[in-house]
């Protein structure tokens, strides 16, 4: 299996982006993962009266991953967008991120209406890692 394009891989996230519940911000985010283990996730954002209560597309996706592959979950690679904006994701999703990150782990993401990818170490490079409490 051939994997997908940059091009590919953002359509999927937009693909995501299109379930998004999102009545407060209209702001539409979808994020599509792939584990090591080669199987794809994709979330939307869901949003809520009490805007603390709202989950972003990454963790959302994030989150479906671990629910069925367990935690032992690595993520390969992950792409988010927002239709008609552009962000990398936001800081609590950086940190569930790389809670299931490895060294090689990229992020893609459009600036500028470029695609970007970056390793989580340049997105969070002094995340914190809870090693200290295990």
């Amino acid at each position: 299996m051939t994997p997908p394009t940059e091009a590919e891989w953002l359509q999927l996230a937009q693909k995501a982006a299109l379930q998004a519940y999102s009545p407060y911000s209209r702001v539409q985010v979808g994020c599509v993962l792939r584990s090591q283990s080669g199987i794809i996730y994709t979330g939307c954002n869901v949003e809520n009266a009490s805007y603390g209560l709202t989950i972003c597309a990454e963790r959302n996706a994030v989150f479906q991953a671990v629910a069925a592959e367990g935690p032992s979950l690595r993520i390969a690679e992950l792409a988010v967008i927002a239709i008609g904006h552009e962000f990398p994701p936001c800081g609590a999703c950086r940190q569930v991120i790389a809670e299931f990150a490895t060294d090689t782990t990229t992020v893609l993401f459009l600036e500028k209406g470029q695609p970007v990818r970056r390793r989580m170490a340049e997105l969070l490079p002094s995340g914190f890692s809870g090693a200290e409490l295990r």
